[in-house]
């Protein structure tokens, strides 16, 4: 198969032919169809992160169809169409009640690249070895080894090329509104970044019936873009007196969600929160949590992994949603061949586009 490896931190995406080894007996391999491109795969590339030193797969937003499942597989087939997502043991007490996100191996099963044995299944044309499990599929590829309890099967006749972002970034903002938050009608969210996640929150929050939905960024497209999805209002950034131009007047927000990473910027979304309040981070990068202790009376902060979702529940959700025209995603969406890899990675940087997804067409 082709795949886009990173071989260095600083090197760029290339696009090479590898072997995939044979399934165990709880894996399956899917075709992938698209797989969308995320922020979390480009922490690979920071130096501060332990990455495998060998060669590695990226991407963890699949869709594909099911080509083969293990022998103890049992309720994914051949020919079904998949969502990839994050992977869990489904054992531990976390999982058995119903919190796979928090699962006690999940570092281990999405984080390294590798199986919870450390063990890979792919070896480029030399033979050299090649990290491929990240989050347990690595999709940048025509084809991946995943797991049944990572697969979501979905309706034949969706169009796969379309959905692969479902898998992390929008779960991710919509689960931290519907699951972390459990926002409800009438209450109040501000979003500070609005990318693919800050905007899926945008949508999740309209959605839940918010009253007021606030939306902080730099670029002045994605905040036009945040009113077209159901923000009330947008701030820049850099706007003077940031948290009084956020809160607008008002005591303050029932709700904030933050996805920058960014010390100052996590500051500020506690600071904008009334008494009591939450504030739900899920930004991947070296912020700190840098604030006095008495910003914290009666308010309450945390990292979400995932949106606390359970994928089969989830993600068929917010699939009706959007068939039913309530979570318009497709509209974050711009498509990139694999071979431009590389392209996408810089026009994400850039601002350029919210959501790159690689399709393998």
């Amino acid at each position: 198969m082709r795949a886009a490896v990173l071989r260095a931190p600083d090197a760029p995406f290339q696009i090479e032919d590898i072997d995939l080894g044979e399934l165990r007996s709880d894996e399956i391999l899917v075709r992938i169809v698209s797989s969308g491109m995320c922020h979390t795969d480009l922490i690979l590339r920071d130096p501060s992160h332990k990455k495998d030193s060998r060669p590695m797969i990226a991407g963890h937003e699949g869709a594909g169809v099911v080509e083969r499942v293990g022998s103890a597989v049992t309720r994914t087939r051949p020919g079904d169409h998949v969502l990839l997502s994050f992977d869990s043991c489904g054992w531990c007490s976390l999982c058995r009640t119903g919190n796979p996100a928090y699962c006690v191996q999940f570092e281990a099963r999405n984080l390294t690249g590798t199986r919870v044995d450390a063990t890979t299944s792919a070896v480029d044309a030399g033979g050299a070895e090649v990290v491929n499990r990240w989050f347990a599929q690595s999709s940048f590829a025509e084809y991946a080894i995943a797991t049944e309890r990572n697969a979501v099967v979905v309706a034949n006749d969706l169009p796969l090329e379309l959905l692969s972002p479902l898998g992390c970034g929008l779960q991710t903002g919509a689960g931290s509104v519907l699951n972390e938050m459990k926002l409800g009608p009438g209450q109040s969210l501000a979003v500070f970044g609005a990318g693919a996640v800050g905007l899926a929150a945008v949508m999740a929050a309209r959605l839940s019936g918010a009253g007021d939905i606030v939306v902080v960024d730099l670029h002045d497209s994605r905040l036009a873009l945040a009113e077209e999805l159901g923000a009330s209002r947008v701030v820049r950034g850099d706007a003077p007196d940031l948290i009084d131009a956020v809160k607008g007047g008002s005591s303050g927000f029932d709700f904030t969600f933050e996805t920058t990473a960014v010390t100052k910027v996590i500051t500020t979304a506690i600071s904008v929160l009334r008494r009591p309040g939450k504030a739900v981070l899920v930004g991947a990068g070296a912020g700190r949590l840098d604030v006095p202790p008495a910003l914290l009376t009666g308010r309450h902060v945390t990292m979400s992994l995932e949106g606390g979702a359970v994928p089969q529940i989830l993600l068929p959700k917010l699939i009706e949603h959007w068939r039913a025209g309530r979570f318009p995603f497709e509209k974050l969406i711009t498509a990139y061949p694999l071979a431009d890899v590389n392209l996408a990675e810089a026009d994400s940087l850039s601002g350029k586009v919210i959501k790159p997804v690689l399709v393998m067409g």
